[in-house]
């Protein structure tokens, strides 16, 4: 069949934009062609650097990565589609808030898949949160899912399953529920390492004091490696957060904030966990410090962080197929405490 077999395409669509020091997601409205970005108040918006940019199949933009945009007045940008018209795009900045959140962090907003699961957000397009289910659901497997509070409040409910007999004799036994910043890249999935494919993290600019949460977390009876072979201590959830610098393709670690526990705490309980600025001295657990680099102890002290990375799971060596089947974390209420 010819490539043009059905005429050629006329969509113009920015699908996905991030410039340089973007405080949060882009909002895209499709249907009046704008793209609304957060920026810290001080940057130069005369010289805010493209970092990426998506458009419509087969369509091509007057500018691409790499290009510079002077955003301190509304922006063009001109999609052409692939059957020649001209799409007029308008890009519009605004100063963030100095103590930003992080977007449906009350997790009441739930969209419905194309294979009919839910994941958190609004929709598919604009969510900065994601799960595991991507990786699971072809096994009609869900570990994460929404939890009715009642009054019209929603929370996650994050499970510890149990993915079957063929996957345990892969070394894959079960999925723990999971809930993330970031972005499930199904191009990436590896049976093996759950974590393969997910892009953690989101933009993000503000410096909080501490990270609070609502959760109530019940440990799985029989904790189990990826052998099924028990283990000598409890399953225990993890819930945590750090800031990070993204620059010129390096990463460093800006704070972090962590909570893990193995008791059991049936009612839904609100806590706050510190967020520790700059590297961890070893009075902090081995699971805490971080393998790369942090900032300068001298930034630390000022400087913004350009994204954040919120993870939340049911079993805390999940990621190593280890866990309690039946391990259960409720949260809610995902909030940053300036």
């Amino acid at each position: 069949m010819k490539e043009d077999y059905f005429g050629l395409s006329p969509h113009g669509n920015i699908k996905q934009f991030l410039v340089s020091h973007q405080a949060g997601n882009a909002v895209i409205d499709t249907e009046a062609m704008r793209v609304t970005v957060e920026i810290p108040a001080g940057v130069d918006l005369t010289d805010v650097l493209i970092e990426s940019l998506e458009v419509s199949s087969f369509a091509n933009a007057n500018v691409q990565v790499g290009d510079k945009l002077d955003l301190s007045e509304l922006a063009l940008i001109v999609v052409t589609s692939e059957d020649g018209n001209d799409h007029l795009w308008e890009i519009e900045a605004f100063v963030a808030s100095e103590t930003p959140q992080l977007s449906n962090g009350n997790l009441n907003l739930w969209y419905r898949t194309n294979s009919d699961y839910y994941e958190p957000g609004e929709r598919a397009d604009n969510t900065i949160w994601g799960t595991g289910n991507q990786g699971t659901q072809i096994l009609n497997k869900l570990a994460t899912t929404p939890e009715d509070l009642g009054g019209d409040n929603l929370a996650g409910r994050l499970e510890t399953i149990y993915l079957g007999p063929l996957s345990a004799a892969f070394g894959a036994p079960i999925a723990a529920g999971s809930l993330y910043t970031g972005v499930f890249n199904p191009d990436n999935l590896d049976p093996t390492d759950p974590e393969a494919a997910i892009e953690f993290g989101t933009p993000f600019t503000g410096r909080p004091e501490k990270l609070r949460f609502a959760y109530s977390y019940v440990p799985g009876e029989k904790n189990e490696d990826s052998n099924g072979n028990p283990i000598d201590y409890s399953d225990a959830c993890d819930i945590y957060a750090y800031l990070e610098i993204r620059l010129g393709g390096k990463t460093e670690r800006l704070a972090t904030a962590w909570f893990r526990s193995d008791i059991t705490q049936s009612d839904l309980t609100t806590t706050e966990v510190e967020f520790v600025y700059g590297a961890l001295d070893n009075s902090y657990p081995d699971y805490m410090h971080y393998e790369g680099d942090y900032v300068s102890a001298d930034s630390a002290a000022f400087v913004l962080p350009t994204h954040i990375t919120f993870v939340a799971s049911s079993s805390f060596d999940g990621a190593n197929f280890a866990g309690a089947i039946g391990s259960l974390l409720i949260i809610d209420d995902v909030e940053m405490v300036y």
